[in-house]
């Protein structure tokens, strides 16, 4: 369907922001200009927040904590989220929004990670980071006020490759038992060649040259690409990974993968729910301020998050 015209004036107003070329500067740098262009949205009112820190595989591993305005009597579900931003770019501030939005409505907390980026600490430092906060979570559960039977994952692009992977390391590692995943238009395959990546390679915000940006300075090797922690659909199976919502974006160079993904998990008998928002660019999910289809969106993986939580 065509652009939807408020995803079309969030284009319209990003380019007429100079972005440097990230190729001819330091990621850091390059992080840092990202950081100071945000636009800052109106905070919505939640129960509780509390920044702590948490032992990680390389030291001490910051976490933001998030209860609901309204709950539930007893101990909360909660849900682990993973930001995204191409491994490279993004932190707790970036996804604030998101993860209140989710914690009030589903109903559940949430523990935002900021796991460690790269190129500074290569794959699969974020993944390993993710995974040990999930199991982190699990094993403190009593102190949190959380139900450890009802843990999910979740994460936007960069993040939702995080929740996949975590998901199956988690199968894999006889770790926490996870109640559910969701992925937002997650990163699922280092690979540039499926229709969405050539329908959409520039003009859409997310364009597939900063797809290989970000791969090139996640993967310490080029083989890497064909681990299944690093590319999840490359997984022999997914037989056993938790149920999971997928959502995905029509205009997004990660449209493909993301469905591809979910067609994946059905055949191997994963429950999962996908649904494609037609007319929205990547990035949608975390524009509720500005584009009325991610308030949809928000509200469909709460309902999702909710579900898996009553089951």
């Amino acid at each position: 369907m065509p652009l939807d015209p408020q995803a079309k004036l969030v284009l319209d107003a990003l380019s007429a922001v100079t972005m440097p070329d990230p190729w001819t500067i330091d990621p850091g740098l390059f992080r840092a200009q990202v950081r100071e262009m945000r636009v800052a949205a109106p905070e919505e009112p939640i129960g509780s927040v509390e920044n702590r820190s948490i032992p990680g595989p390389a030291g001490s591993l910051p976490v933001r904590v998030y209860t609901p305005r309204k709950r539930e009597p007893g101990a909360l579900p909660v849900l682990a989220f993973f930001h995204g931003g191409g491994f490279v770019i993004g932190d707790l501030d970036s996804h604030d929004g998101t993860c209140r939005a989710l914690a009030n409505a589903a109903r559940c907390a949430v523990v935002a990670v900021d796991y460690r980026l790269a190129p500074e600490a290569k794959f699969p430092a974020a993944a390993e980071d993710c995974y040990a906060a999930t199991c982190w979570i699990a094993e403190h559960a009593g102190a949190l006020g959380i139900d450890a039977s009802r843990i999910a994952v979740g994460g936007d692009s960069a993040g939702g490759n995080l929740a996949a992977v975590t998901a199956l390391l988690a199968r894999d590692r006889r770790g926490p038992r996870l109640t559910h995943q969701l992925l937002v238009y997650p990163v699922i395959d280092c690979a540039f060649e499926t229709a969405s990546y050539r329908e959409n390679a520039e003009g859409y915000f997310l364009t597939r040259e900063m797809m290989r940006w970000f791969w090139h300075h996640y993967l310490d090797k080029p083989e890497q690409a064909a681990d299944p922690y690093a590319s999840p659909i490359r997984a022999a199976t997914l037989s056993g990974v938790a149920p999971a919502t997928v959502i995905t974006a029509e205009y997004d160079p990660l449209r493909d993968e993301g469905e591809a993904y979910a067609s994946r998990l059905l055949e191997e008998g994963v429950p999962t729910t996908v649904t494609r928002y037609d007319g929205v660019i990547h990035g949608f999910f975390g524009m509720g301020n500005v584009i009325e289809k991610a308030k949809l969106a928000v509200a469909q993986a709460a309902r999702e998050l909710r579900v898996a939580f009553s089951s």
